[in-house]
């Protein structure tokens, strides 16, 4: 029988005094202070009570916070799409694991102290710290320990989903109920849920992933993301020093790559450079409902880009199998992002992605100028949550295709950007037609196997090319105010 414990008195880790600084290092340095101090005490409480030692109290640490109180408009650059708050005010953002988002806190911060001249306050927060999400990913947390004879519930604060939601992104939340703005998209507990769901369903550690992000739905592009991945390692000009799979398996150059494991629903593999700038390539299986679970949690890591590199139906009869599609707009019957995203709002081409594929298709083709027409086609995509549309009455759904001048359908590519474009991370889309049902040419299994290995490593290699020149590119360029509504935060 367990025993009543919620009478016990509160007690709260020790607080540190709030710092007010023009540093972003400084700034950094005591987020980091705070964070390690909070968690420290919750963990060391937690070992406690499972050794056997009685509570004494209800146990409670605080997130950090970055707060900015601004009295006037700022002079900032037009041409950046943030770094800025939109109005005098005060706005503020709890923050988690420090330590990983180091360099991105670092450069966030230094534009906020110079786009308006004000520091920034670090201080607790006024959010506590569910256990779990203290804890690391090895802490077994179960209710039935033999040493434990209480609800944990009643002695750790734990995850409250009421708290942990999109309403920042989506344009709900503006303000809180003391008129404090939200300085980044998402929240401390927003984005530990999400770290805690990443590990789950990739397998891999969420320091692993990389600033830019391939997804796929077959395994034949993990299996070419391996060979090329051993290729890089063993060429020390290529900047990349480490390949990850899941479970965290690590090589190094001069090591052999393994095979690519099964397992995990959506394993993921990290081609890495010590300044983040590497390729992480996740393979989301096949359906919408994936693709917008993946990208729901890789967005709070913030990547500078992402792009989907998959298989798609060819609409159009002068299209051949191979050829390349490239999205310039989606038809989205997806219908996983309608609660999110509307469907009547437009999902826009990014023209600095848009470039970058067109360019790393004539690259790896050896097409250019015209003669690209002949193995790539722009145009829509459309994306469905029905794998075999093609069962049902014709009428319908050809005519609706006809209508918005899709040349490709598939499950995937309309999720990705949607939530890319409510993210506000750059996305984009590059297709290989690889049936035509419209025109009795279907995959059977032999020509699809015959296909999938002769058409993959080109493919892979032009979302690689891409992601590459891209990473060259200035952030503020490559962050398109295309993604930002009136009122965004400061923070990308």
């Amino acid at each position: 029988m367990r025993r009543d414990v919620t009478a016990l008195p509160l007690e709260q880790a020790p607080a540190m005094p709030a710092l007010e600084t023009l540093d972003p290092g400084a700034a950094v340095a005591r987020l980091q202070e705070l964070y390690e101090q909070a968690t420290g005490y919750l963990m060391e409480r937690f070992q406690q009570v499972l050794s056997g030692r009685s509570p004494t109290a209800r146990y409670r640490a605080f997130y950090p916070e970055i707060c900015i109180t601004t009295t006037s408009f700022a002079h900032v650059d037009s041409r950046l799409s943030f770094g800025h708050v939109a109005e005098p005010g005060t706005y503020a953002t709890t923050i988690t694991r420090p330590d990983l988002f180091e360099n991105y806190l670092r450069q966030q911060i230094a534009l906020l102290i110079e786009a308006h001249g004000v520091p920034v306050v670090i201080r607790p927060s006024n959010t506590p710290i569910p256990i779990h999400f203290a804890l690391s990913d090895d802490t077994v947390i179960t209710s039935d320990n033999d040493n434990v004879d209480f609800h944990l519930r009643d002695i750790f604060d734990v995850p409250d989903l009421s708290n942990t939601n999109d309403e920042i992104v989506n344009g709900h939340l503006l303000r809180d109920e003391n008129g404090v703005g939200p300085l980044a998209p998402f929240t401390a507990q927003r984005v530990d849920y999400s770290l805690k769901r990443m590990s789950h369903y990739t397998a891999t550690a969420p320091e692993h992933f990389q600033n830019h992000i391939l997804f796929t739905n077959y395994k034949f592009y993990v299996d070419e993301f391996a060979s090329y991945a051993q290729e890089a390692l063993n060429d020390p000009a290529s900047g990349y020093t480490e390949f990850v799979g899941p479970g965290n398996v690590i090589t190094r150059p001069g090591e052999t790559v393994a095979e690519p494991p099964d397992g995990p629903q959506m394993p993921a593999f990290h081609l890495k450079r010590p300044d983040g700038g590497g390729i992480t390539l996740v393979n989301i299986g096949v359906g919408p409902s994936n693709a917008k679970t993946a990208t729901d949690h890789i967005a709070v890591l913030r990547p500078h880009a992402w792009l989907m590199l998959g298989h798609c139906a060819g609409l159009r009869n002068s299209q051949s199998l191979g050829d390349f599609v490239l999205a310039h707009a989606y038809l989205r019957e997806d219908h996983v992002l309608d609660d999110d995203l509307p469907v009547w709002v437009p999902i826009p081409a990014l023209a600095e992605i848009q470039i970058a594929l067109e360019q790393a298709v004539a690259e790896v083709t050896e097409y250019t100028g015209y003669d690209l027409k002949r193995i790539m086609r722009t145009g829509t995509v459309a994306t469905i949550d029905n794998r075999n549309w093609e069962l049902r009455d014709q009428s319908g759904p050809v005519q609706r295709l006809s209508q918005s001048r899709a040349i490709a359908l598939d499950m995937e590519s309309a999720t990705i950007a949607a939530n890319g474009f409510r993210f506000r991370v750059p996305y984009g889309t590059l297709l290989c037609v690889s049936d035509k049902p419209l025109h009795g040419e279907l995959k059977l299994p032999g020509m699809a196997s015959t296909f999938y290995r002769t058409q993959v490593s080109r493919h892979l290699k032009i979302g690689i090319r891409a992601l590459e020149s891209l990473r060259d590119m200035p952030l503020e360029r490559l962050h398109s105010r295309k993604l930002r509504s009136f009122e965004e935060t400061a923070f990308l």
